[in-house]
């Protein structure tokens, strides 16, 4: 028996496949439609289930044997391309980004400008690539917001690609190979179709729960008025950081802020403008911090930063702050509020064990920074322990060099400790 032979004697019933695609679309639209009733919040759950009801009737349509009433050739093509784009945009709505309308519309629109123009090879090659477009662009979005993981830029490229390709494949098949897979590849693609509807589906879901997941974390880690991290969060990152800097042998700097005399604003201007102040603080904090640095609302007017450096990096972003601050607290909602903020900043080599230690020397600096006048920033001076730490680190550092340095830093610790 030749392989065509074989693969037409396995091809699975056309027909049976068309109507369990139906059935399986159907049901999976209802099934997102009575979800997004459940959670009116998430609106991208409205837009997959109706997409996926919407691809039902086209598929419906397009395999019926003798349809109750005469449509044109065209319509089921759209409304399959039409539901491609609702999926598209959907995932677009659920990662908070603008819903495009016009190129929802777009694959179904060529699709009626174009498929008549085409023979029927061209027409099923033209459904094809609007499907595959479409898919691609969907993947583009899902992968996007993998943007935290530590994926290669290669992986990033070529996962969507290949997540598109897939529906090019019985194209490719029945172009390359039209005798042997000629009678087979629209089954193929059916079957393909109803098992990335599936996938598509079950990617939905895992998506929406996850987005649940991560409002309750950042719920219980986040301040509700600022969207800094709150007092609990803070420890927790704070600790961590100070372990992998001691791991490094570099140092870390704390920087707690108190809002100067945000008792009086509260009280000249009303609780609102205070939490307006509170908001602005906590926008000039994220945009004069980098990246990697941790900030906080500890609670009230109290703030907290800490940075990955040395006292000379966090007195530049202090400073950074307190200015920016200044400018910005002049006037809140038309109000001469006047808003400035003390800082005290306090650094250190040592590792998480001496947390508790750097917050209460930044605290003390801070209440100095009160002391001489407020809207400005004092540092804590070096102790001891941590200058040896810092001096222990960079010996290590200098390699076989600063080896007798090295011992001598330790013989003096242990010197230090017994007395």
């Amino acid at each position: 028996m030749t392989v065509a032979g074989s693969l037409q004697s396995t091809s699975l019933d056309l027909p049976t496949l068309s109507l369990v695609a139906v059935c399986v679309a159907g049901l999976l639209g209802l099934f997102l439609i009575i979800d997004w009733l459940q959670q009116r919040n998430v609106r991208a759950l409205a837009w997959w289930g109706s997409a996926y009801l919407i691809g039902a009737s086209s598929m419906a349509l397009w395999s019926v044997p003798a349809p109750l009433f005469r449509l044109p050739p065209e319509v089921p093509g759209a409304l399959t391309f039409l539901a491609c784009g609702m999926i598209w945009n959907g995932v677009r709505l659920f990662q908070g980004r603008q819903v495009l309308s016009i190129a929802a519309f777009a694959g179904a629109i060529t699709w009626i400008l174009f498929s008549r123009m085409m023979p029927g090879d061209g027409r099923i090659v033209l459904g094809a690539c609007v499907v595959t477009v479409y898919t691609f662009f969907i993947a583009v979005e899902l992968w996007r917001e993998r943007r935290q993981a530590s994926y290669s830029r290669t992986a990033a490229f070529v996962v969507p690609w290949l997540h598109a390709g897939i529906f090019l494949m019985p194209v490719a098949m029945h172009t390359l190979f039209p005798k042997v897979f000629g009678p087979s590849w629209l089954t193929a693609f059916t079957l393909q179709t109803i098992l990335y509807a599936v996938g598509t589906a079950f990617i939905v879901m895992l998506m929406v729960k996850d987005h649940h997941v991560n409002i309750y974390r950042n719920a219980a880690s986040t301040d509700h008025l600022t969207g800094l991290l709150n007092r609990r969060a803070f420890m927790e990152n704070a600790v961590a950081l100070c372990a992998r800097q001691g791991r490094r042998g570099e140092p870390v700097t704390l920087l707690m802020f108190d809002l100067d005399r945000f008792k009086s604003i509260n009280d000249r201007f009303g609780h609102s403008i205070g939490d307006d102040v509170l908001r602005m603080f906590a926008q000039v904090v994220r945009s004069s911090t980098r990246e990697n640095d941790i900030i906080a609302r500890l609670g009230g007017e109290e703030f907290a930063a800490i940075v990955p450096g040395g006292m000379e990096v966090a007195v530049k972003i202090g400073e950074r702050i307190r200015s920016a601050f200044e400018t910005a607290g002049v006037t809140v909602r038309s109000h001469a509020v006047g808003a400035t903020v003390s800082i005290g900043a306090a650094a250190s080599y040592e590792a998480a064990n001496g947390i508790d230690s750097l917050i209460a020397r930044a605290d003390a600096a801070l209440y100095r920074a009160k002391y001489d006048g407020r809207n400005r920033l004092r540092a804590a001076e070096t102790s001891e322990t941590s200058e040896r730490v810092r001096l222990i680190a960079a010996a290590r550092r200098s390699g076989s060099a600063g080896a007798a340095e090295l011992a001598q830093l330790r013989q003096q610790g242990r010197t230090a400790s017994l007395a």
